[in-house]
């Protein structure tokens, strides 16, 4: 798992931490509310990966914080893909500007027709 991702896990382990104790739960109550054991809500506390998404999922929606699982992968929040979709964008545009830049024009001919040698 990348560094960055593990220290996103604990944080959000401490922060749902922070908000059972701010709701006065006890591990124990909030284990059982959301259908885990004590070890299991311990670990989900420190941001273990191995804890189901949904564990973490159920803790979320039990603060009415359960949109934030929708927000996570957001498409218009998706930075990588926006800056690729910009990137596409530009491609695109500056093939229509070639395509619209007329070619050299061919040699203008006489309005009289010329007469071959005979």
């Amino acid at each position: 798992m990348p560094a960055e991702a593990s220290a996103h896990l604990r944080l959000l382990g401490e922060n749902l931490a922070i908000a059972r104790k701010r709701r006065r739960e006890t591990l124990g109550t909030w284990a059982s509310r959301i259908g885990v054991s004590e070890p299991t809500l311990s670990r989900m506390e420190r941001g273990d990966p191995t804890v189901s998404m949904a564990v973490y999922a159920t803790a979320l929606w039990m603060m009415g914080r359960s949109r934030a699982l929708a927000d996570a992968a957001d498409p218009q929040l998706d930075l990588g893909a926006l800056e690729s979709d910009v990137r596409a964008a530009q491609a695109r545009s500056i093939r229509r500007q070639r395509k619209a830049v007329p070619t050299a024009a061919a040699p203008a001919r006489s309005a009289t027709p010329r007469r071959s040698a005979r």
